[in-house]
């Protein structure tokens, strides 16, 4: 092998290496790992948090602020306790209302927070007292298709049957 060759392996090499690093730290960045030293931690509970898991997305307005740090069952309540890792920039005014609220059909779930009007803010450590929990999709189609109230729908009458007669009390008027 040649010193041309071992020349063009050896930059091969240190553009490969460049390009893993340069991978590393973008996806750290959008990942928030490390991001925003000096945060604050927020609670929440819910009912349902459905699919929602620590490292999950908390956002205000579609901006991301923060993210799901800790979930926990409260042994007393039976609600999930949510921790939620905020931006020290951000400051929610203490009537906020947390959501889980998934991005698509098929994709993950995150926190949306919408701000209240309330003058005072959630201190480091507070509760964001307003919440909504997941909403259970497949549970909610079902409910749909399923016949409310447990009656059967009324059969159709049998091929050459008399239609049923209809009163005149039941017929709407008409008006011109």
């Amino acid at each position: 092998m040649g010193l041309r060759e071992q020349w063009a392996e050896t930059l091969m090499g240190l553009l490969v290496l460049v390009l893993a690093a340069g991978f590393l730290v973008y996806s750290l960045s959008v990942g928030g790992v490390g991001s925003k030293p000096g945060g604050y931690d927020v609670t929440a509970k819910f009912g349902q948090v459905g699919s929602l898991a620590p490292g999950a997305a908390v956002s205000v307005a579609g901006v991301k602020v923060g993210t799901v740090s800790e979930i926990r069952l409260d042994p007393k309540t039976f609600l999930a306790v949510t921790k939620l890792s905020l931006d020290p920039t951000v400051k929610l005014p203490s009537d906020s209302t947390a959501k889980i609220t998934s991005d698509s059909l098929l994709g993950g779930v995150h926190v949306a927070i919408a701000p209240g009007g309330a003058i005072d803010d959630i201190k480091p450590g507070g509760e964001i007292e307003n919440t909504q929990g997941a909403v259970d999709l497949f549970g909610l189609i079902g409910s749909v298709m399923r016949p409310q109230g447990g009656a059967e729908a009324p059969a159709a009458p049998a091929p050459g049957a008399a239609a049923p007669a209809v009163s005149d009390a039941t017929v709407a008027p008409e008006s011109y």
